[in-house]
């Protein structure tokens, strides 16, 4: 008889973790619990964390600068979790991720990620491609100039998965858009791409990527995956995906699909526990498209509640 699954960490969709909340995670990881508020109802449950309750624990980051300098990665090692990285980098751009470290120094965390856990455990997100334009009659622009760079690099470090999505637009991003040409006086207009620019756009990554033996997959992007090409070889994404960490680290992890997630958009991720909070754990990296809760948010908020 097969054993129950074991659950999954996600740490953290709702913000980045390795980042900002360190000193928090791993005084919850001592405590040997987590208090985890569901987004919607409000309601907290209370998550059980020890080798024996969790397989994993997945982390999403675009800085793990302070994960890498505290040690975390091996302290947490030595407690008996198995750990896995999703790792987002993108091409320079002030405007549309304007606290985030230099390139050089996020692809030094990479090539150290690899180097400790092992270029399996690490998936490359390249996340989201973004097409705007900073004048009304002005260029249309991207976030793809740095892409061949990083996809050279992240290929010496022995990356095999490349993972890319879309800009997605919600109103939270258009009011954070509007305030910031507001302030700035600089008119931010994002523009979405037609399904055949999408079509040529994530071909030419894969003819980039193939030159660097790395496969490239698809985050919530059915639509534009149902278009490519036959011959194609992207397949869609599971973030969290219990069957490689099963295959990577052994063990009997949750391997059923989470159809809590944009399941509909093609999310093929396995269920986990995510004990990041939107509310308690603002994003300082201030992304200009982030769907989370960067801390411009709270700015927002604080200037409507005084007007």
């Amino acid at each position: 008889m097969d054993q129950n699954p074991v659950k999954i960490i996600s740490a953290s969709r709702r913000t980045d973790i390795p980042a900002f909340y360190l000193d928090w995670f791993m005084e919850h990881i001592h405590l040997g619990f987590f208090n985890v508020k569901n987004p919607y109802t409000k309601a907290i449950k209370k998550v059980e964390v020890s080798k024996e309750s969790i397989h994993s624990i997945v982390f999403w980051s675009k800085n793990y600068h302070s994960f890498i300098k505290e040690n975390a990665g091996k302290k947490l090692a030595q407690l008996g979790f198995n750990l896995y990285f999703n790792f987002t980098i993108n091409s320079v751009s002030d405007l549309l991720e304007p606290k985030i470290p230099p390139l050089k120094e996020r692809l030094e965390q990479l090539r150290i990620l690899a180097m400790e856990f092992g270029p399996r455990n690490i998936a490359w997100r390249f996340d989201p491609i973004c097409f705007y334009k900073t004048q009304n009659n002005g260029p249309i622009k991207n976030n793809l100039s740095d892409f061949p760079t990083i996809a050279h690099h992240a290929a010496e470090f022995g990356i095999k998965k490349c993972i890319t999505s879309f800009f997605d637009t919600y109103k939270k991003i258009q009011k954070r858009v509007a305030f910031l040409s507001k302030k700035s006086r600089q008119n931010i207009v994002f523009i979405a791409p037609s399904m055949d620019k999408k079509r040529q756009v994530i071909h030419r990554m894969e003819k980039v990527l193939a030159q660097a033996s790395i496969p490239l997959y698809l985050c919530c992007e059915k639509q534009v995956f149902l278009k490519l090409c036959s011959k194609t070889g992207i397949k869609q994404n599971s973030c969290i995906d219990g069957h490689l960490l099963k295959t990577n680290f052994g063990g009997t992890p949750e391997v059923k699909r989470d159809y809590g997630q944009r399941s509909k958009q093609g999310c093929l991720c396995t269920k986990s526990i995510d004990i990041g909070s939107y509310d308690m754990h603002p994003c300082f990296h201030n992304c200009l498209f982030c769907y989370a809760n960067p801390d411009i948010d709270n700015i927002l908020k604080n200037n409507a509640n005084e007007n």
